[in-house]
């Protein structure tokens, strides 16, 4: 049994002892490859760099804004005559005081409202298609890949359907990558940033955007409000009972003020706390995060091809007859 015992002591020790040889194996195998390691973690960092210093700095403009709300008392007759404008064939609101900021958002984030930006303003090649910009000069160039200034017209290489002169699609998918939205759940407030290559016509465009998406719901309210006025007032004029007249002149000045709120309400979903400024410094690219991870990849992938190699190398001469 002791021999046994010593047996398999000894057997215990020899496997030790080649999981220790297998490990000194593969450190010994990688100080060997030592110049191929090097060569691809060199090869990766010094591309990095590369690409780094070639991607065009772009620069973002950020305003904080708060929110604008609506009261205008049309829950309170809700609550108030809900059962009698039912009679009456008039439809009420149930909600109370409300934020314009969510309806303000998805709008922002609209495919209608990118594009009517665009081409309201007449900046779909600075949008589409910027190059880089210059600080001495004060001006920025368009990539003629994509757009020729002299031409004035697109001369992009793309695929069918979309055509060289970007469409709604397009347009709405850059759009996305530009504008982000912050809220602050705690304060209410919203932060709202355009990222672009200009650090101009970030500030510009985001001023631009505030006044637009604020004259957007402003129209729409004021449109609806006069429809509203409009409709009750012949409905006035149809009805003789009492108590739905009490009812419709209610509505009717509810509405009559919602109109006059729209009428002269230039911040009618945001109100600007922060204006924003021509940035300084560049968001992105992060040429050192780059550069740091693009090295450490490269280090990775050179001990992987070290080892790979030593694994094909040893499978190759087990397969070798004796």
């Amino acid at each position: 049994m002791s021999q046994d015992g010593g047996l398999k002591g000894q057997g215990s020790g020899v496997a030790d002892q080649g999981d220790n040889q297998t490990i000194f194996d593969i450190l010994r195998q990688l100080l060997e490859d030592w110049r191929l390691i090097t060569s691809v973690t060199a090869f990766f960092a010094l591309g990095s760099i590369a690409v780094a210093l070639w991607l065009p700095p772009v620069y973002q403009a950020s305003a904080l804004l708060k929110p604008q709300t609506s009261d205008s008392g049309l829950g309170s007759l809700a609550r108030q005559y809900g059962g009698l404008a039912s009679l009456a064939g008039v439809s009420l609101p149930s909600g109370d005081s409300e934020s314009k900021s969510d309806l303000a958002i998805e709008v922002l984030k609209s495919k209608k409202f990118a594009t009517e930006f665009v081409q309201r303003h007449g900046i779909l090649p600075e949008f589409f298609a910027p190059d880089r910009w210059d600080w001495e000069t004060q001006t920025l160039t368009l990539d003629d890949a994509k757009y020729d200034v002299q031409a004035q017209t697109w001369v992009r290489k793309i695929k069918p359907p979309r055509k060289a002169e970007p469409g709604a699609e397009e347009i709405h998918e850059k759009w996305l990558e530009s504008v982000t939205i912050r809220e602050n759940n705690e304060t209410g407030f919203i932060t709202i940033a355009f990222d672009h290559r200009s650090p101009v016509l970030a500030k510009e465009w985001l001023e631009y955007l505030v006044t637009d998406v604020n004259e957007a719901l402003r129209a729409k309210d004021l449109t609806q409000a006069r429809q509203a006025v409009s409709y009750l007032e012949n409905k006035l004029k149809e009805t003789s009972v009492s108590e739905i007249r009490e009812l419709l002149a209610n509505l009717l000045r509810s509405h009559m003020e919602s109109q006059m709120v729209a009428s002269v309400e230039l911040d009618y979903a945001f109100s600007v706390v922060d204006p924003p400024t021509v940035p300084d410094l560049k968001t992105h690219p992060k040429r050192s995060l780059i550069v740091v991870l693009s090295t450490i990849f490269g280090g990775l992938l050179g001990v992987f091809v070290s080892l790979l190699r030593t694994a094909l190398r040893e499978q190759s001469v087990r397969r070798q007859p004796r």
